[in-house]
This record gives structure tokens, C-alpha cells and sequence, in this order.
């Protein structure tokens, strides 16, 4: 292995951290019931997502690198005080419909590996990620890091093994990859799985992460640093990407027209179709999921709130904060499955709150240097943006006219 490799592999694990946001329950909830219910009709929307997830996570990063701010501290410092405190007002329901979805994952897991109630998993969720999270500090980057990969390292061998048992059908996988609806509630689907793959709290988080990786970076270093970040992104969206990819091969290939309704019916029909190992795989991967996505998730509310105010919250306050919808939901009964996927419609209604100012900021040289985006990279981004709110215009029309 040559120097330059090694000096790559050492700089991996912002990006990581960051794709944990990707793996998230909300992520089982959206793609398992894609699968279940629309077999490898949205298989599509995974690979569109995941490539939207590389350009802005990179984004994110590079400006993280080049300016040595947050992309919150950034709109903060850029914006008018009543723009600044809208775009907080939303990235702060973002980290909260974020949480929810978790904590929430974490309970359920919990209740189908030891038949837990779901607010007691709830607060066992809550306190483990927050005991994972105290590892991250100042000097102890790499260590927290290392955890969220091995936990990402469980996620992924649960849901890659559990889809490779369901022997998933290569032509329905090539048919799935065809850009296509069946209808308003699959657009409704599909909304939630972009907004469960491109997480606006995460495109918060990477400024921040590769910040107190790296510390203030010499203008001599920033390009070959940027250089190993795009590999560190790439990889690590692959990883993601390959994830998410499993859950709705899964569905697709084993739950298909079972009537699967709740995570609890995936279990459950897992169980009953592929046997009980895959079944405790499913249930393990999403209680690492729940674990270290709640983790990460408190870390990106903190930057968040950092950043828009200028102070900083204690890590046990932003906890509390963030924990109180889902104590709510679970207290109250709702149905768990529907809250996650409700969940991860309003993550998709925060990315072009998140990516407007990115694309912004990272195609100005006064923030950026020369690290400034090229023509090209700005127009792609320029394009994401108004794909994801064209989406979710036409997802409010059709939630209106259904109404009427």
C-alpha cells in the first residue's frame, strides 16, 4: 500500500459520521415499505438520492474546509436577523422530526429483540446514544468516530445479509431502475425516502464534522485535504447508498404482497419467510441504527443551534430538547411506523432550506478562495435544489386535492 493511500485511509471518518444520518430508522420505515408495497417500483429514487447525497455532503464539507465555519455560523453571519432566525425556526423542526424518528427506531428495536415496552426503549435509546455521544470532544474525534463505524459496520451486515436472503430479482431490479410513479401515494413514498437519504441535518453536521476533525486548515493543505474528503464522502455515500439499496431489495424480495403495514409486520414476516436468524439480524441492525443515528443526530442539533445563535447548548439540554416529540408519540400510542415515515416527509421538506444556502455560499469566492465552485458543480447543485422543491410542490398539490 503506497504512502498516499495510507495518509487517505487515516483522514476517513467524517463523512461516516455524517452517513449514519443515511442509515436511519426513518430510512427502514420509507424503503421497507417501498419494497413491500411497490416491489422494485422506487429502486430508482435510492440511486437518484444517493447521488444527490455525494455532490451535497461534499459540498458541505468543502465548506467546512475552505471558510472554517459551519454552514450554520455561515447563514447566520450572511443572512438578515429575521432570514437567519426563519432558516433556524426550520432546521430546528428538522433536528426534531430527526430525533423522533430514532428514538423511536431504537424503541423498536428494542421491543422485538426483548419485548420491551416502546416508551421504556424510548428512554433506553435516548440515554445509550447520549452515553456514545460523550465520547466526541475536542481531543477524542477519532474515537467517537470508530464507534459510529463499528455501529454502521452491524447496520450494514443486518440489512445486506438479510437481502441477499431474499434473493432479490435481478430483472425487477433493472425494471425498478426506470423513473416512475404508480400513483399519489407512491409519490408520497418516495418524497420520504429522499428526505430519509438526503438528510438536512447532516448537510448541517459535515461543515462541522470535518472542522473539529482537522482543526483551522493551512491554505498550503486545504486542496489535497479536500482531495481526501471527496474519496472519505464517495466511499462512505457508497456505503449508505449500498444500505439502503438492501432494505428495498428485501421488502421487495420477501414481503411483497404480504400486507406489511408496520417495522413490526417486516420483523414479523421476516421471521416467517426467511427464519428467525435474519429476523434478529433485521432487529439488531435497526437497533444500531436507532443508536448511533440518535447519536448523531443530537451532535447535528447542537451545531445546528450553535451556529444560528451564536452560544452554545449544553449536550444534556439539546438531549432533552430533541427527546420530547418522541416521549410524546410513544406515550401517546401513536403508531410508530406512521410517525416514521410522517417523519421523514418533513426531512424532505427542509433540504432546499439547507441546500439553497450551500450551493450559495460554496459558489462564493469571498467565503470559498479557490476552493470556489466550478460552473459545472454549482449548476448541479443549483439543480438538485429545484428538483427536491419541485417534488414536494407537487407532494402538497396532490396532499390538497386529496383533502377536497
Amino acid at each position: 500500500m503506497t504512502r498516499r493511500s495510507l495518509v487517505r485511509l487515516s483522514l476517513l471518518g467524517p463523512a461516516f459520521v455524517a452517513g449514519i444520518a443515511y442509515v436511519d430508522p426513518g430510512n427502514v420505515a420509507t424503503n421497507t415499505a417501498a419494497g413491500a408495497r411497490y416491489g422494485y417500483l422506487l429502486v430508482w429514487v435510492i440511486v437518484f438520492a444517493n447521488a444527490m447525497a455525494i455532490l451535497v455532503q461534499y459540498l458541505s464539507a468543502k465548506l467546512g474546509i475552505a471558510s472554517g465555519a459551519t454552514l450554520a455560523e455561515l447563514s447566520r453571519r450572511e443572512y438578515g436577523r429575521r432570514t437567519s432566525l426563519a432558516l433556524w425556526a426550520q432546521a430546528e423542526a428538522v433536528a426534531l422530526a430527526t430525533d423522533l424518528a430514532e428514538v423511536i427506531g431504537g424503541a423498536l428495536a428494542l421491543n422485538l429483540l426483548f419485548h420491551l415496552p416502546l416508551f421504556t426503549g424510548g428512554l433506553i435509546t435516548a440515554v445509550v446514544s447520549f452515553a456514545i455521544l460523550t465520547i466526541q470532544g475536542p481531543t477524542r474525534q477519532q474515537w467517537y468516530e470508530r464507534v459510529i463505524l463499528l455501529l454502521l459496520g452491524v447496520i450494514g451486515l443486518g440489512f445486506v445479509w438479510s437481502a441477499v436472503a431474499a434473493t432479490p430479482d435481478p430483472v425487477g431490479i433493472a425494471h425498478g431502475l426506470v423513473p416512475r410513479f404508480a400513483g399519489a401515494e407512491s409519490l408520497l413514498l418516495a418524497t420520504g425516502m429522499l428526505g430519509a437519504t438526503v438528510m438536512p441535518h447532516a448537510i448541517y453536521l459535515h461543515s462541522s464534522l470535518v472542522r473539529d476533525r482537522f482543526g483551522a486548515v493551512q491554505a498550503a493543505e486545504k486542496r489535497s485535504l479536500l482531495r481526501a474528503t471527496r474519496f472519505d464522502v464517495t466511499v462512505a455515500m457508497a456505503v449508505a447508498g449500498a444500505v439502503n439499496l438492501a432494505m428495498v431489495l428485501l421488502a421487495a424480495g420477501a414481503l411483497r404482497g404480504r400486507g406489511v403495514e408496520t417495522i413490526q409486520d417486516v420483523h414479523q414476516g421476516l421471521s416467517t419467510t426467511l427464519g428467525s436468524t435474519t429476523a434478529f439480524l433485521f432487529a439488531l441492525a435497526l437497533l444500531a441504527s436507532g443508536l448511533a443515528s440518535s447519536s448523531v443526530g443530537t451532535y447535528a442539533g447542537a451545531v445546528i443551534w450553535n451556529g444560528f445563535m451564536g452560544t452554545r447548548l449544553a449536550l444534556v439540554a439539546r438531549r432533552l430538547l430533541t427527546l420530547v416529540p418522541a416521549v410524546v408519540v410513544l406515550g401517546l400510542g401513536i403508531d410508530p411506523t406512521a410517525a416514521l415515515i410522517a417523519s421523514q416527509v418533513v426531512l424532505s421538506f427542509g433540504i432546499p432550506f439547507a441546500l439553497f444556502p450551500l450551493v450559495r455560499f460554496t459558489a462564493d469566492r469571498r467565503l470559498m478562495g479557490d476552493l470556489v465552485n466550478r460552473p459545472l458543480t454549482t449548476y448541479a447543485g443549483r439543480l438538485v435544489v429545484g428538483l427536491v422543491t419541485a417534488l414536494n410542490l407537487v407532494l402538497v398539490c396532490l396532499t390538497v386535492a386529496a383533502w377536497f
